[in-house]
């Protein structure tokens, strides 16, 4: 039973040990922070937006389900995908 502990933890540190290492390989930058942040304002400006209509209205029909698109499945996702090209 041991052994096979040593066996997983080789897969999931790759003989690596120590914390120090933990953010080495961290690939957001500022920008990506600021695009989710971007991303989580958009999302609240458009429940903001759906709260204040009425509920048939063109705001809370048209307009706030816009801002809820770009929010959740553009925003967000490229703050999570998006990588600057770093060159040496």
């Amino acid at each position: 039973m041991n052994r096979n502990f040593i066996v997983m933890s080789n897969l999931f540190h790759n003989g690596k040990n120590g914390s120090d290492e933990l953010f080495n390989g961290w690939s957001f930058d500022k920008e990506n922070y600021i695009l989710f942040a971007a991303g989580i304002i958009t999302i609240i400006l458009g429940y903001i937006i759906m709260a204040l209509g009425e509920t048939y209205s063109f705001q809370s029909l048209s307009v706030a389900p816009v801002f809820l698109f770009i929010g959740y499945l553009i925003l967000i996702p490229v703050s999570l995908i998006y990588k600057k090209n770093k060159q040496k």
